[in-house]
């Protein structure tokens, strides 16, 4: 009876030691994010706060950068609206680098998209936003240089939300594709009401916008290629993107998260054209035919067949949902099965990442949300203006339980932006969000985890940071497939590592689909560490 009850207090203990940790607090992050919120209520502020985890310093630890909002001509912010750039130098503590490194913008930010867009080493960062985004190139010795104008991706009058770098035409240069969501003007306010208090207005009376493809030119300078890609033509309001090879014919695809407009699914044709095969899929609307308020979209192997999902956040009573991919269109809905439909219908969710918490080679969700109406509560007892985040654990067949680990799982946020990454180098993934107008949360991974190997992929006929690549380790029995994608989640950009979860078992051979179309077949991987692999000059 005692060792019963000694087993019992030692299991309840266990259950109940969170899997992730706040350490803001500690890591000496003193930026705040601030939305300008009017009394207006212009629909921009209630849709910002990017993050990004990069390592801009090139010293092998994870940075952190936070996009702000801004001021509104009604809604100031205190102190100003910088960004937020934290170097990260190892022991939990990060150091504020936002001056020095001078990213700094006059537009209303949104998000971020970090990768080496030049392949020289270093990693340069686009920051999307209203009434223009901006490119900063990294100069390698801590500090950026803006180079907007002269590259040509301004994306002037738009409102600019989620962007992805990806490699559309496989020269070995990153293009750029930012998702635009409306027509927008600060002079062109809309006033809603609810009870005689200002509230945001739908989005519907917000026209949509085309997305914009810039393409590389390889010296500094992008084209717009929106309309000859075929993308000019497809207005809508775009808020997140994720590249992945969906396909799986050698050319990098888009799926693009559209609110109260119908889903993208743009398939690369190759020469430079993309065709939209969303409703063919059937991820462009709901079973109902309903287009969803889609916000965040990412993309993996969640069913453990080899090939890429997706998975899309959406508004309250909508689900956030899953697209199985068999090989052939159409996808396959599962968010009733799968789970999702259950777990996700009080939230309006933002931020959604693939992600192996706990290294057991199956990928989980982790999803952040945030209601936009300050007075729902009033209207539907079943919803919260302030929701917290999800963990979602994956049993290796695409079915998900929400995991109670507690702590910043049982606190409510208005989160948007999501990041994941290995902030500390220790196999175990991380992740960072923002909240509107507070701090930041910093999530340090604690859980119980298995063994695990990492992967750092340098391109050379490929675009440096392997953007596109396809990776299948051995397991055991099992083979883990993973891709290296542009953009995902809702105005993030991520860790480009990846990181094996090998539960009990060791690393077997590791194949790579370089982008360039070389396939590398690398021997056992030494699990517990990292490991930096170029790409070979010849196909292996």
């Amino acid at each position: 009876m005692r060792l019963a009850a000694i087993a019992a207090a030692a299991f309840a203990s266990y259950a109940q030691t969170p899997a992730f940790i706040n350490i803001t607090p500690t890591a000496g992050i003193g930026w705040r994010h601030c939305n300008g919120q009017s009394p207006q209520r212009f629909l921009i502020e209630s849709t910002t706060g990017g993050v990004a985890i990069l390592d801009f310093d090139n010293d092998g630890r994870m940075d952190l950068l936070f996009v702000n909002g801004g001021p509104t001509p009604d809604g100031p912010c205190p102190g100003g609206a910088r960004h937020g750039l934290y170097r990260n130098p190892g022991g939990g503590r990060f150091v504020d680098m936002a001056q020095a490194a001078g990213l700094a913008t006059s537009s209303y930010g949104m998000g971020a998209a970090a990768a080496d867009y030049d392949n020289d080493g270093d990693t340069d960062v686009y920051l999307s936003g209203y009434p223009s985004g901006a490119l900063f190139r990294n100069n390698g010795d801590g500090s950026f240089t803006d180079v907007t104008t002269v590259s040509g991706t301004a994306n002037a009058g738009e409102w600019g939300a989620s962007a992805a770098w990806f490699d559309s035409d496989n020269d070995g240069r990153l293009d750029l594709f930012i998702a635009n969501y409306a027509a927008f003007s600060f002079g062109d306010s809309k006033r809603c009401q609810f009870d005689g208090k200002p509230v945001y207005c739908a989005q519907t009376l917000y026209p949509g916008r085309p997305p914009r493809l810039l393409r590389n030119r390889g010296d500094g300078t992008f084209a717009d290629v929106s309309a000859s890609a075929g993308v000019a033509s497809l207005p809508g309001r775009a808020l997140g993107v994720v590249a992945v090879d969906y396909d799986s014919d050698g050319w990098q695809d888009l799926f693009v998260a559209r609110d109260a407009s119908p889903n993208l699914l743009l398939r690369n044709l190759g020469g430079g054209r993309f065709e939209d095969v969303a409703l063919e899929a059937e991820v462009a609307y709901s079973p109902g035919a309903v287009a969803r308020a889609g916000m965040g979209v990412d993309a993996g192997d969640v069913d453990g067949d080899g090939r890429p999902d997706f998975v899309v956040t959406n508004f309250d009573g909508e689900y956030h949902a899953v697209y199985l991919n068999p090989g052939r269109l159409p996808f396959r809905e599962t968010t009733v099965s799968s789970g999702l439909a259950a777990l996700t219908r009080p939230y309006v969710g933002w931020g959604v990442r693939m992600v192996d918490y706990d290294n057991d080679g199956d990928l989980d969700l982790l999803i952040v949300n945030g209601h936009l109406h300050e007075m729902i509560e009033r209207t539907n007892r079943t919803v919260s203006y302030r929701e917290p985040p999800l963990l979602l654990v994956n049993d290796g067949q695409g079915r998900f339980t929400r995991s109670r680990s507690g702590g910043v799982f049982d606190t409510g946020y208005l989160a948007r932006g999501l990041a994941v990454g290995d902030l500390d180098n220790d196999g175990a993934v991380d992740a960072a969000f923002v909240s509107l107008n507070d701090p930041p949360v910093v999530l340090r991974n604690e859980s119980s985890r298995g063994n695990w190997a990492g992967v750092r992929l340098r391109g050379t006929a490929s675009n440096r940071d392997g953007i596109g690549a396809r990776l299948r380790l051995r397991v055991g029995a099992r083979t883990l497939t993973r891709w290296i994608t542009g953009g995902g989640s809702f105005l993030a950009s991520h860790d480009g590592r990846v990181v094996f979860g090998l539960g009990e078992s060791a690393p077997g051979e590791l194949e790579i689909l370089w982008p360039s179309g070389r396939l590398q077949r690398v021997a056992p991987l030494a699990a517990g560490r990292y490991h930096e692999l170029f790409e070979p000059a010849n196909t292996e």
